[in-house]
C-alpha cells in the first residue's frame, strides 16, 4: 500500500480572512498594528490547523501487467510489423504501371521470359547452347524494350510473343530435362542434337524480329538522306562532284 498526505488549505484562507477583517476594523498605521495582526494570524493558523489537520490515506500499489497480456501484445505488435514489412516488400517488387495494361503485361512477360532463360542458362552445361541463350536473352530484352518505348509497334511482335518466344523456351526446357536425365538413347540424343542444330536459326529469327522493328525508322532516315542528297546536289556539293572539285 502507498501512503499519501493531503494538507487542508482552510488555515491559509483563515489567515487571509483575519487580515481582511483586521484592516476593515483597525487600519494599519503603526508598526504595532502589523505586529498585532501577524500574531493574531499565527494564533488563527494554529487553531485552524488543529481543526482541519492533514489527512493521511493509503492507496493500493499499481498491479503489474500480466505476462500473458504482455506476450499477447508483443505477438500482436510483431505480427503487425511483419504484415507491414511484407506489404512494403510487395510494393517494392511490383513494377510501376505505365498506364497501358497491354504494355504492363508485356513488361511482365519480358521479366518472366528473361528469368526463365537465365535459369536454363545456369542449368545447361553446354557452352554453345549457353552462348546462344545469352544472345536470345539480349535480343528479347531489346525487342520488348523497343515496343515499350513505341507502343504502336506492339502488333509487329504478336507472332514473336505468341509463338517464337514461348516455343523457344519450351524447346530449351526439353533440352534441359533430357540432359539432366543422364542417359543416352536414340530419342534423347536425336532430339538434343536437333535442338543444338537449330539454335543458330532461332537466334537469327530473334535478330530478324528486332531488325524489323526499325523498318519504318530506316525508311524515314532513307527518305531524309535522299532529300539531303538532292539539296546538296543543287548546291554543287554532291559526293563525287565535290570530291573532284576538291582535287582540282
Amino acid at each position: 500500500m502507498a501512503k499519501f498526505k493531503k494538507r487542508s488549505v482552510l488555515p491559509i484562507y483563515a489567515i487571509a480572512l483575519v487580515w481582511v477583517i483586521f484592516t476593515l476594523l483597525h487600519p494599519l498605521y503603526r508598526v504595532s498594528d502589523y505586529v498585532s495582526v501577524i500574531l493574531l494570524s499565527a494564533v488563527v493558523f494554529i487553531v485552524a490547523k488543529g481543526i482541519f489537520p492533514t489527512i493521511e490515506y493509503e492507496l493500493p500499489d499499481p498491479q503489474p501487467d500480466h505476462p500473458e497480456d504482455n506476450a499477447e501484445t508483443t505477438s500482436d505488435e510483431k505480427e503487425a510489423a511483419e504484415d507491414q514489412e511484407s506489404s512494403e516488400k510487395e510494393q517494392d517488387e511490383t513494377p510501376p504501371s505505365t498506364g497501358d495494361s497491354k504494355i504492363d503485361s508485356l513488361i511482365q512477360e519480358k521479366d518472366r521470359a528473361i528469368g526463365e532463360m537465365r535459369r536454363l542458362n545456369d542449368a545447361i552445361e553446354d557452352e554453345v547452347i549457353s552462348s546462344r541463350i545469352d544472345q536470345l536473352e539480349e535480343a528479347t530484352g531489346k525487342i520488348i524494350d523497343q515496343v515499350v518505348s513505341h507502343p504502336e509497334k506492339l502488333p509487329q511482335i504478336r507472332k514473336f510473343m505468341n509463338y517464337y518466344l514461348p516455343t523457344t523456351l519450351k524447346i530449351l526446357n526439353a533440352y534441359d530435362r533430357m540432359g539432366a536425365a543422364g542417359v543416352s538413347g536414340e530419342n534423347i540424343d536425336g532430339t538434343m542434337q536437333k535442338i543444338e542444330t537449330m539454335m543458330d536459326t532461332i537466334v537469327m529469327a530473334f535478330h530478324k524480329q528486332l531488325d524489323a522493328l526499325f523498318r519504318d525508322e530506316a525508311m524515314d532516315i532513307a527518305s531524309d538522306i535522299t532529300v539531303m542528297e538532292n539539296l546538296l546536289a543543287q548546291e554543287g556539293l554532291s559526293g563525287p562532284r565535290f570530291e573532284e572539285h576538291d582535287q582540282s
